[in-house]
């Protein structure tokens, strides 16, 4: 049996990007900062998003039915932890920022790497997460974004963007 703590040091060790989840309708505005996202197909576009049972707006994100995945740029370190702070209010952390309304409702980042708009179209349970798929209905790319934000051995890091 592979014990939590050797797990949790093994995927510390796998960088990814850092995102922010929004969502917004009947249950209110609720976000949190999310590495644990990835694509699933591209026919429908969808992504996987797992979220912790744990994390307060849990339920409201599944009264919603609708997310965003805002991808960060290297610009939003402070952001990133500003929504990762259990203790900040949503009215503060989505206050820290500029948003736009996605085809969804869905908070969109202004400023952001990319944010992919959509609807939660299954949800799986596995262990202490549930694990969102998400159909994109919308992609808003970002402009001039010089480096994107990834999360690696327990810290920031910025990987700087440029032409292949």
């Amino acid at each position: 049996m592979i014990e939590p703590l050797l797990f949790r040091e093994s995927m510390s060790r796998l960088g990814a990007a850092v995102t922010l989840i929004a969502t917004d309708g009947p249950a209110g505005r609720h976000g949190f900062t999310a590495s644990a996202v990835c694509s699933v197909t591209d026919t429908p576009p969808t992504l996987l998003v797992c979220m912790n049972r744990d994390v307060s707006s849990h339920a409201d994100f599944m009264v919603n039915g609708v997310l965003s995945v805002n991808v960060l740029a290297g610009a939003h370190e402070m952001l990133s932890n500003t929504f990762a702070n259990r203790s900040v209010s949503m009215s503060d952390r989505f206050g820290a920022t500029t948003w736009s309304v996605g085809v969804t409702g869905a908070p969109l980042l202004d400023g952001a790497a990319v944010a992919f708009d959509c609807r939660i179209s299954e949800v799986n349970e596995v262990g202490t997460h549930s694990v969102l798929f998400c159909e994109i209905q919308q992609i808003v790319l970002g402009d001039g974004i010089p480096d994107a934000l990834l999360w690696c051995s327990r810290g920031y890091h910025r990987l700087p963007l440029g032409s292949a």
